[in-house]
């Protein structure tokens, strides 16, 4: 009767384990590469929707400014803080 280190040895064996790692190599490698465009897909979503969101409150920010709002009222009406809101304003003067 073989023993499980004869059987390790057999051509047999030694043919299956090959490619049984290869094949679990290759699930692998699938695997991450499909996690691994998930991730991107969902972190360039995420980069989207924050520089829309700044694009908008830039966009508003210049547009009170452009009624007259000072800059610390502009802050007060949208929740920013000053220090947010001057750097669009000297953004949009250099420009």
């Amino acid at each position: 009767m073989l023993g499980l280190t004869d059987l390790k040895q057999t051509r047999f064996y030694q043919e299956a384990f090959t490619e049984g790692l290869q094949e679990g190599l290759q699930e692998g490698r699938q695997e991450g590469r499909l996690e691994g465009r998930q991730e991107g897909r969902l972190e360039g979503r995420q980069e989207g929707r924050q520089e829309g969101r700044e694009e908008i409150t830039r966009n508003i920010v210049l547009r009170l400014n452009n009624l007259g709002y000072a800059s610390e009222a502009i802050a007060e009406i949208l929740g920013l803080p000053v220090d947010e809101v001057l750097p669009i304003l000297e953004d949009s003067n250099d420009g």
